[in-house]
Formats: C-alpha cells, sequence, structure tokens
C-alpha cells in the first residue's frame, strides 16, 4: 500500500484556493457562475450580497454487488470586494461519495479536492471570463 499523501496545511490550501482578480465583485460573481455552469456544475445556490455560491456535478451512479455508490463534486465559491476593482475568489471543491447497501446501511465520505491543477484551470477560466466581459462591457 503507498504511504498517506501529506494533508496540506490549512495556510498552503488557501493559498491554491484563492486568487485576486482585477475587477468590480458582481463581475466576478458573473464570471464563477459562467465557469461553473461551464464545467458542467449545477448551481444550487448564489448570493451577490454575501458573494457565495454553492454549486454539485450531475451524480455518477456505480451499482456493485453489495449495493449502489453514488459519486458528485461539489464546489462552492466565496467572492469578496478587497476595493474597489479588485475582488478576491476562493473555491472549494468537496468529492463526495455516498455509499447503500442492500441492507439500507448508508455511508457518506467526503474528501477535499486538494490537486492545485483542478483550482488553477478554473482560476484560468475564471480570469477568461472576467476578461470576455470587461470587453463586453466596454463596448455597451
Amino acid at each position: 500500500m503507498p504511504p498517506a499523501k501529506p494533508q496540506l496545511s490549512s495556510l498552503q490550501l488557501q493559498v491554491i484556493q484563492s486568487r485576486d482578480f482585477e475587477t468590480s465583485k458582481k463581475l466576478a460573481f458573473a464570471s464563477v457562475m459562467s465557469v461553473f455552469q461551464y464545467l458542467g456544475y449545477i448551481i444550487e445556490s448564489a448570493n451577490l450580497d454575501t458573494g457565495f455560491i454553492t454549486a454539485k456535478s450531475p451524480t455518477r451512479s456505480i451499482y456493485e454487488f453489495r449495493g449502489v455508490a453514488m459519486r458528485c463534486t461539489r464546489a462552492t465559491a466565496f467572492i469578496e470586494e478587497l476595493k474597489p476593482d479588485l475582488s478576491k475568489v476562493r473555491l472549494n471543491f468537496v468529492d463526495s461519495v455516498e455509499t447503500s447497501s442492500q441492507q439500507g446501511a448508508r455511508n457518506v465520505n467526503d474528501t477535499a479536492v486538494e490537486n492545485p491543477q483542478i483550482y488553477q484551470n478554473a482560476f484560468t477560466k475564471i480570469q477568461e471570463a472576467i476578461f470576455i466581459r470587461t470587453g463586453f462591457q466596454k463596448k455597451n
């Protein structure tokens, strides 16, 4: 069995999960919503005032001999205005597996996604969405 991967400290995780963008909170919020949807997430809740968005990927069911496993990824975003035209976006992705046996026993296992590349990809798409929206606003 391979050795357990060391867990990141809360500060290391915050660095991976956060980015500052030179844009308004409103534009950053709309861009994050758009990117979540582009990535296939279903928006469960969103509130511009609090800057909080929750979303989840479609659930995938896997039927096994002893029961069913349902997998999805949950995502949250917190967008805050640091000053006019400077916003911080913090993302959080969690892989969730819910299993149920034929006897009715249920188990839920949530695992934080700590792969920096996942977050980098999302932030790159958010930056692109901000760029496109900023250009569109200047034309109108």
